[in-house]
């Protein structure tokens, strides 16, 4: 994980890159039907097809910063990671976000939101993001509502890598589960991959996650 930075310049632009973002989302109070997120931490259910697809359809909610507009990125995707570190959750109350654990990391980029999941805890969680050319910013999210993540971000042969520019969420838990290992993309290589199926499909990447891309 590359080290902290704290340049008054680098964060300014970046406050002010949120900002011109977010002036173009629609400020206006939610429809009581429209399919909004609310306010406090998702649910610790064990992650199964119906978990997944349920937090699919979920919206995060605009606690500080309104939501961006619902256009594609170029990151769009799923992404997976195997974390090799054995064991299961000590018993908590109040357990930590992004635990640091084991087991398949799932990661959901859709039209200016992410979704994490980890399959062996069950945890799992969403928010906004925005592109600003290499860097992604990370907002709206429960556990740590008034923070931004600034990262930098690196797509190459199907391999999503992160480094932490600025992000004090969950002391730091969240920067080390983004940047701890690479992210595998479940999206197939070339349109002959995709009807032929030939291709190396990461663990976590099953065909309900794919269909959703």
């Amino acid at each position: 994980m590359a080290p902290r930075k704290h340049s008054i310049t680098l964060i300014s632009s970046a406050t002010l890159a949120v900002t011109l973002l977010t002036m173009t989302a629609t400020c206006s109070p939610p429809s009581p039907n429209a399919a909004q997120g609310t306010p406090g931490t998702p649910e610790m259910a064990p992650t199964s097809t119906d978990g997944w697809s349920a937090l699919l359809r979920r919206t995060p909610y605009p606690y500080t910063t309104p939501l961006p507009p619902a256009n594609p990125t170029i990151l769009d995707g799923t992404y997976v990671k195997f974390d090799p570190r054995p064991g299961e959750r000590a018993p908590c109350r109040r357990c930590p976000p992004y635990p640091p654990e084991g087991g398949i990391w799932r990661l959901h980029l859709d039209r200016g939101i992410f979704r994490v999941t980890n399959d062996l805890s069950g945890w799992r969680t969403l928010g906004s993001f925005s592109v600003l050319g290499d860097r992604i910013l990370l907002f709206n999210d429960p556990h740590c509502n008034q923070d931004t993540g600034i990262y930098t971000w690196q797509l190459e042969a199907g391999e999503l890598t992160f480094e932490v520019i600025e992000d004090a969420c969950a002391y730091d838990l969240r920067a080390q589960s983004f940047v701890a290992l690479p992210w595998q993309s479940c999206q197939p290589p070339s349109t002959e991959a995709a009807v032929t199926n030939h291709w190396q499909i990461p663990a976590g990447c099953d065909t309900t996650t794919i269909d959703q891309e």
